[in-house]
């Protein structure tokens, strides 16, 4: 159909990625889906592009093929990421840096790169996906929350110069979910035993919290409604609790917020 609107999802080889081409494809979207590795695998109804966020020359030829197939790209889902775990003192500079062209260099590229296509149309919709440590503190994963950070800047910035061009930025903010990112994460190029004790705790804390996190459809089915809405939010916290993190750190005292938070993460022995 010359009709149909064109997604374009990073990062689609498995969790929210590949919830979110399902969920576009079943909403009638022709959909392109992007895999780093030569043998990465798309969803089924999805059509597989190569694609290293972290090459220019790689997007642009991405970019480039889907327009010259389906002409058009009417949504962005810029989901393509990856974290560290450890310590911010026991994290190699290399690793953080690394971390930013993926989550937030990653996606600043891939924007830029479908912009002049969505001005053209005087239409678009550019979704991040962020998370709920995009606005509040992640210890032991200060890397990535920093670099969620970031990004949550860039889009609030980037919505409000688009958004008279007829192009929309929004955010999209996971709690957590039952995603392979924990067990895909680079782990910090060094051990300091004064962190190890609470490493530990708050280590185990995220692991039990990943295994009874969310369905990433919870977020595909947010992404999808977001990319329907005829006036879309900037933010979108989904999963459990996630709404009320987002609350709380708005208008909870910063004290009280900051010792809620160490309690949660398990700091200072707490059990």
């Amino acid at each position: 159909m010359a009709d149909r609107q064109v997604a374009l999802v990073t990062g689609v080889s498995s969790g929210i990625g590949e919830a979110t081409a399902r969920a576009l494809a079943r909403d009638g979207y022709r959909v392109f889906g992007t895999v780093r590795s030569p043998d990465g695998v798309v969803p089924e109804g999805v059509e597989r592009v190569s694609l290293d966020v972290r090459d220019e020359a790689s997007i642009a030829a991405a970019v480039a093929d889907i327009l010259a197939r389906a002409g058009r790209i009417d949504a962005l889902v810029n989901n393509a990421g990856a974290t560290i775990l450890g310590a911010i003192e026991e994290t190699d500079t290399a690793q953080a840096q690394a971390l930013f062209d993926v989550n937030f260099f990653g996606a600043a590229r891939v924007t830029r790169a479908v912009l002049p296509t969505m001005r053209a149309q005087r239409a678009g919709r550019v979704v991040f996906v962020s998370s709920v440590v995009g606005f509040v503190p992640a210890p032991f994963m200060g890397f990535y929350a920093a670099s969620k950070h970031a990004l949550e800047g860039y889009s609030e910035s980037l919505d409000h110069e688009v958004r008279a061009l007829g192009i929309r930025a929004i955010l999209v903010e996971p709690g957590f979910m039952r995603t392979k990112l924990d067990k895909n994460a680079t782990v910090a190029a060094r051990k300091i035993g004064d962190y190890a004790e609470a490493r530990e705790r708050v280590g185990a804390h995220l692991n039990a919290n990943v295994e009874s996190g969310s369905d990433p459809a919870l977020v595909a089915g947010t992404i999808a409604a977001a990319l329907r809405a005829r006036r879309p939010n900037l933010r979108y916290p989904v999963g459990k609790g996630a709404g009320t993190l987002a609350t709380l750190r708005r208008f909870v005292p910063a004290s009280l917020f900051d010792r809620s938070l160490r309690k949660e993460f398990r700091l200072d022995g707490a059990r």
